[in-house]
C-alpha cells in the first residue's frame, strides 16, 4: 500500500494535546476533518484519528482522539504525517497530485519533440510553476496555466506544452 505526506508536525499547542503542523497537502480540510485516519511515516501501524482541524496563520492546529496531552504530543514532533492512498480522493478534471506530475516528458505540442521532464512544482500563488530539466541539466519554470499546458496524459507521463516567448532561454 502507497502513503502519502500530509504533513510535517512542528510543536505541541496547549496542553491537551494539539499539535501545530505544516501542510504538505492541497486538501486540509479534509485531511484534518474529524474521523480522518492518518499514520506516522515509517510506522504505518500508529493509525491516528484526527478529533479537530482547524487553520492557524499558516499552519493548522490538529488535535487527534489518542493524545490527549502535551507529553504525548511532544513524541510527535518532528514525525510525517500520511495518508493511504485508499483515503485519497479523485481529483476533477485538470488537477492533478504532484506525484501525477513529477518525472512526466515535457512534449512540444507543435512539433512532438521533448524538451525535458518536469522535476520540481512550485505553488508560489496564484498558479503552480513547474520546474523542467532538459536532458542537457539546463532548467526553465513554465506556468501551469491554458496558455502553456495544452494537455496533461498521467497514464503516459507526458505533458504537451506551447512555450511563451522568453520562458526557455535558448543560446
Amino acid at each position: 500500500m502507497q502513503f502519502y505526506d500530509v504533513a510535517k508536525v512542528l510543536t505541541t499547542h496547549g496542553l491537551n494535546g494539539e499539535v501545530k503542523v505544516a501542510l504538505i497537502t492541497d486538501f486540509p480540510e479534509e485531511r484534518f476533518a474529524p474521523g480522518s485516519k492518518l499514520a506516522l511515516k515509517n510506522d504505518h501501524e500508529k493509525t491516528l484519528t484526527v478529533k479537530s482541524g482547524r487553520p492557524f496563520k499558516q499552519f493548522w492546529l490538529v488535535q487527534f482522539e489518542e493524545i490527549t496531552d502535551i507529553e504525548q504530543a511532544e513524541k510527535l514532533r518532528g514525525k510525517i504525517l500520511v495518508v493511504n492512498e485508499e483515503n485519497q480522493q479523485e481529483l476533477p478534471d485538470g488537477l492533478y497530485y504532484y506525484r501525477d506530475i513529477l518525472d512526466c516528458d515535457v512534449i512540444d505540442n507543435e512539433t512532438g519533440e521533448k524538451i525535458g521532464k518536469i522535476t520540481d512544482i512550485q505553488s508560489p500563488g496564484a498558479n503552480d510553476v513547474w520546474e523542467v530539466t532538459e536532458d542537457s541539466g539546463k532548467e526553465f519554470l513554465i506556468p501551469f496555466i491554458e496558455d502553456v499546458v495544452k494537455k496533461v496524459d498521467v497514464p503516459n507521463k507526458k505533458v504537451y506544452v506551447e512555450l511563451m516567448e522568453g520562458l526557455r532561454d535558448e543560446d
